[in-house]
């Protein structure tokens, strides 16, 4: 992590528990462009030094936790696949185990806002695969990403039944809601889709 400053991604107070991860673990970290389909990512191939990457233009809130959640990933690989030769599902009962116990040094006021803390020790308990899976957690998240706050952009969840939208420049009419995703209708395919209510879009 040399040629990487972790005070421009993390929280100040957080920098040398992420620095201790990253010695912990032995794994090589980069910093990725944006990615429309993930946060961050863990992956290990024989013979290498297991990788892991977060999109640089998260907020330190949420990179935070991104990285966390992906060397929880390389916890369960040296812990289980590894060592005990065992198979385990990638965001199953032992990646929970090892995230929520890699948080616990973190989850307080002096790393996190009042707001995102309450959602991230209520998410902790039983963490989803991203933090998107959770809106309460996501949208607090949201509220300290200057691009969202500035791009003219909402959260799909908060626009009425029928109204337009563009996503990923594309056209959409927005339906109901299905628990965390909401059915959408691409207007000029008129095919449907389900998209993550929480998605940011461009109202029309």
């Amino acid at each position: 992590m040399k040629d990487i400053s972790l005070g421009l991604h993390v929280p100040q107070a957080a920098i040398s528990y992420c620095e201790q991860l990253y010695h912990t673990f032995h794994f090589s970290f980069a910093l990725s462009r944006p990615r429309k389909t993930r946060l961050g990512d863990f992956t290990v191939k024989a013979g290498f030094v297991p990788r892991i990457t977060v999109n640089a233009n998260l907020n330190p809130y949420h990179f935070l936790i991104t990285y966390i959640h992906e060397v929880a990933h390389c916890a369960v690989h040296q812990n289980y696949n590894r060592r005990l030769k065992k198979r385990v599902a990638p965001h199953g009962k032992e990646w929970k185990r090892e995230f929520s116990e890699l948080l616990l040094p973190v989850l307080n006021e002096n790393i996190f806002p009042a707001d995102i803390l309450s959602a991230l020790v209520r998410y902790a308990k039983n963490p989803a695969a991203s933090t998107g899976g959770d809106p309460v957690l996501y949208n607090a998240i949201r509220k300290y990403d200057e691009h969202a706050l500035h791009s003219g952009k909402t959260t799909l969840v908060q626009l009425n039944e029928g109204a337009d939208f563009v996503f990923q420049d594309r056209l959409f009419v927005r339906g109901s809601l299905r628990r965390t995703r909401v059915l959408c209708r691409d207007k000029k395919s008129q095919r449907l889709y389900t998209i993550p209510a929480n998605a940011l879009v461009e109202a029309c």
